[in-house]
C-alpha cells in the first residue's frame, strides 16, 4: 500500500471519528435519533434496569443513549414516545440551566456571580418588600441554586452532614410555586447555614429570571433550549388558578426523546452542534459538589452528584435529578451516556393538568395493563439501582 493511500485512509478515519464525535440528532420529525441494538450482555442489564424501574412507578419507560446512539427505548403503561406527563421536580434542573444561560449571556446582571445577593428590589418584585425577616437580605444566588438559602422546606434538613428536624416545614408541590407563598416562606436557619429540600428556592429563581428578562421561564426556555434543540410538543404542568406564572420548582412536561436532547446537551458541556448554549463552566458546576452546600454535598446546582460515591458501583462523575412519581434522568460523561427513566402516576398523564396538546394523530389508547400495579419497592433505592444497572451495561 502506497504512502499516499495510507495517508488518505488515515485522513478518512480521522474524519469519520470527528464526525461521530460531532453527532447531534435532528428533530424526530426529520428522523430523530440514530439507533442500534446494544450487545446481548448489555441488553440483559438494560432489561433488568427496566424491570427495576417498573417496581417503583405505575407508568413510564427507559431510554438510553450511548455514544450518540439510541440503544434502548421501551415503555410501559401510559408511557410512550409522545407522552408528555408532568415530570414534577425534574423541572428544577431546567430552571437551574436557564439561570446558567442568563449568567453566561448577561454577566452584568450578576456582578458578583453566584455570590450575588438577590433579595433586593433589582431582582424581586415590590411585593417582596419590606423583607419580613431582615436575614433574607443575605440570600445569595448560589444559596437558591443549592437549597441552602435557609428557606423552610421538607424534613429532614442537614447541617454539616447531620440530619435535623424542622419545627416548621414549608410549602411543597404546586403550593410552593405560588409567588406570594414562595416569597413569604420563613427562614428555618440563616442563609448558608443549612440545607433542606425546598421547592420555593427554584421558584424564586424563576421570579428573578422573569423580573430581569421580562419573560416567563417557559418562554425563555422555548427561545434558549426548545428551538435550538428542536423539541416537539412540551410545556409545564401544575396549571391551576393559583399558579399564575411558569412553576420554576417543577412540572416540566416534555417528550422522552426530547428529554434525551436536554441530557445530551449537558453531556456535551452545554454545546449543541456548533453553538455553546449553556456555558461549559456552569455545566461543570452542575456535575459536582458546590461550595455553597457543605451540608449535603451530593446536592449541587439542582442536580445530585455521585462524587462521594453514595451510589456504590456507579461512576463518580455521574449526575442526575428526578421528580415525584419515579422520574429520573442521568448523565455519565465518563461512559458517554445519558439515561431517561420516564415515570408517573395516572394524574401526571392528564393532558388537562399539563396543558400540552396531544399530537394531531392523537395518543395511543392505554391498554389498562398496569391497573393492578402495586409499588413493591421504595423510590430512593430504585434511583441508585437503575443507575448502577445501566452503567454496568457499558463498562
Amino acid at each position: 500500500m502506497t504512502t499516499t493511500v495510507t495517508k488518505a485512509i488515515a485522513a478518512l478515519l480521522i474524519f469519520a471519528a470527528a464526525s461521530a464525535a460531532q453527532y447531534f440528532p435532528p428533530p424526530d420529525s426529520a428522523g430523530g435519533w440514530r439507533a442500534r441494538r446494544p450487545r446481548a450482555q448489555a441488553l440483559a442489564k438494560l432489561d433488568q434496569a427496566l424491570e427495576t424501574a417498573k417496581g417503583a412507578t405505575k407508568h413510564g419507560g427507559l431510554l438510553v443513549v450511548h455514544r450518540g446512539w439510541l440503544v434502548y427505548e421501551k415503555y410501559f403503561g401510559r408511557g410512550g414516545r409522545e407522552a408528555t406527563p408532568n415530570g414534577a421536580s425534574s423541572g428544577k434542573a431546567f430552571t437551574s440551566i436557564a439561570l446558567g444561560i442568563l449568567l453566561g449571556e448577561r454577566p452584568d446582571l450578576f456582578p458578583d456571580g453566584l455570590d450575588q445577593k438577590v433579595f433586593t428590589p433589582r431582582y424581586l418584585p415590590p411585593e417582596a418588600f419590606p423583607l419580613a425577616d431582615p436575614a433574607k437580605a443575605d440570600i445569595k444566588l448560589g444559596h437558591l441554586l443549592t437549597m441552602t438559602a435557609g428557606l423552610a422546606g421538607n424534613n429532614p434538613a442537614y447541617v454539616r452532614g447531620q440530619a435535623v428536624q424542622l419545627a416548621r416545614t414549608g410549602a411543597d408541590g404546586w403550593e410552593a410555586m405560588v409567588d406570594a407563598t414562595a416569597l413569604a416562606t420563613p427562614l428555618w436557619t440563616k442563609p448558608g447555614e443549612g440545607y433542606c429540600y425546598s421547592t420555593v428556592s427554584p421558584h424564586i429563581l424563576s421570579i428573578i429570571l422573569r423580573r430581569l428578562t421580562g419573560m416567563e421561564l417557559q418562554s425563555y426556555l422555548e427561545e434558549k433550549l426548545a428551538r435550538p434543540l428542536s423539541w416537539g410538543r412540551w410545556g409545564f404542568g401544575y396549571r391551576r388558578a393559583e399558579v399564575t406564572h411558569t412553576p420554576g420548582g417543577g412540572g416540566i412536561a416534555i417528550r422522552p426523546t426530547d428529554m434525551l436532547r436536554f441530557l445530551y446537551l449537558l453531556l456535551h458541556q452545554g454545546r449543541w452542534n456548533e453553538r455553546q448554549i449553556v456555558p461549559a463552566r456552569y455545566v461543570r458546576l452542575c456535575e459536582r459538589p458546590s461550595p455553597y452546600n457543605p451540608h449535603q454535598p451530593s446536592y449541587g446546582l439542582h442536580f445530585f452528584n455521585n462524587a462521594g460515591g453514595q451510589v456504590a458501583g456507579a461512576p463518580r462523575d455521574a449526575f442526575w435529578f428526578g421528580g415525584s412519581g419515579g422520574y429520573n434522568f442521568y448523565v455519565v460523561p465518563s461512559l458517554d451516556l445519558v439515561v431517561y427513566r420516564l415515570a408517573g402516576r395516572d394524574a401526571q398523564y392528564d393532558l388537562a393538568l399539563t396543558n400540552v396538546p396531544p399530537p394531531p394523530e392523537g395518543l395511543p389508547p392505554y391498554d389498562g395493563s398496569r391497573e393492578s400495579w402495586q409499588q413493591p419497592r421504595p423510590e430512593p433505592a430504585v434511583t441508585g439501582e437503575v443507575l448502577r444497572l445501566v452503567t454496568q451495561a457499558f463498562r
